[in-house]
C-alpha cells in the first residue's frame, strides 16, 4: 500500500512511518524540511499547498495527517484552515487524521472545555477539536477515520496491544508507538470509516484520567 504522511518528522508522524515500514508499506514521508526518513521517500511540502495536497492523494493509497497546530505563538487559524483545505482536496483517497484528546469526553463536556483542563494545552486542544468538528461535516465522499489519542500520550515501547472507545477516553496513556499500531490496524482493516475513535494501553485505567497531564 502506498501511504503518504504529513509531519513524518514529529513525535506521532515519525511512529506512523515507521510502523508502516515495519509492515512493508511504501511510504512518502512529508515535512516542511523534506528531511531523510530512513527506509521512505521524503518529500518537502506544506500542508497549506493544495495543490501538492491534492497530487499527493491521488497517487498514494492513504494519506495520514500527522500535524498539530502552531506552538510557538503562530495563528491556530492557519493550521485549521490548511487541514479543511486538505479535507475538500482529498478526493476518494483514504484519509487519516491524528486527532486531539481534548475533543473526548467525560460525563458529556469535552476535555478541553473542563475546568481541570491545564490552561497552557487549552487553546492547542480547542484548535484539535475544530478540525474535528471540520471533518464530520465534509462531503459524504471524503473516506475519513479520525484517531484521538488517550490524554497522556508520549513515547515508550511498542507492546502492539491497545484498547479502545469512541468519544470518552479508553484509557489514561498510550505510547506514541502503540498509538501507530493501531493507526495501522485501522489502515489495513477499515472499521471506522467516517469516524473518530481513541486508544490506550490496556494496563492504564480510567481512575487517573482526570489527573492526567493531557494531550491536546
Amino acid at each position: 500500500m502506498k501511504i503518504a504522511v504529513y509531519g513524518a518528522t514529529g513525535m506521532v508522524g515519525g511512529q506512523i512511518v515507521k510502523e508502516s515500514l515495519r509492515r512493508g508499506h511504501n511510504v512518502t514521508a512529508i515535512s516542511r524540511t523534506g528531511a531523510a526518513v530512513p527506509g521512505a521517500t521524503a518529500c518537502r511540502a506544506e500542508l497549506a499547498d493544495v495543490r501538492t495536497f491534492a497530487s499527493v492523494a491521488s497517487d498514494h493509497d492513504a494519506v495520514v495527517l500527522a500535524t498539530v497546530p502552531s506552538r510557538t505563538g503562530g495563528d491556530h487559524g492557519e493550521w485549521l484552515a490548511a487541514m479543511k483545505a486538505a479535507f475538500g482536496s482529498a478526493g476518494t483517497t483514504r484519509l487519516l487524521v491524528v486527532g486531539g484528546a481534548g475533543a473526548l469526553e467525560i460525563n458529556g463536556v469535552r476535555l478541553c472545555d473542563s475546568p481541570d483542563f491545564p490552561e497552557p494545552y487549552r487553546s492547542e486542544a480547542r484548535s484539535m477539536a475544530a478540525a474535528y468538528d471540520e471533518i464530520r461535516s465534509a462531503p459524504e465522499a471524503l473516506n475519513w477515520t479520525m484517531l484521538a489519542p488517550a490524554p497522556v500520550m508520549q513515547p515508550g515501547t511498542r507492546s502492539g496491544k491497545y484498547v479502545t472507545a469512541d468519544n470518552s477516553p479508553a484509557g489514561r496513556s498510550i505510547t506514541t508507538q502503540d498509538f501507530a499500531v493501531a493507526m495501522l490496524d485501522e489502515l489495513e482493516a477499515p472499521s471506522h470509516r467516517r469516524a473518530r475513535f481513541t486508544v490506550a494501553n490496556p494496563e492504564l485505567n480510567m481512575d487517573a484520567v482526570a489527573t492526567a497531564q493531557p494531550v491536546s
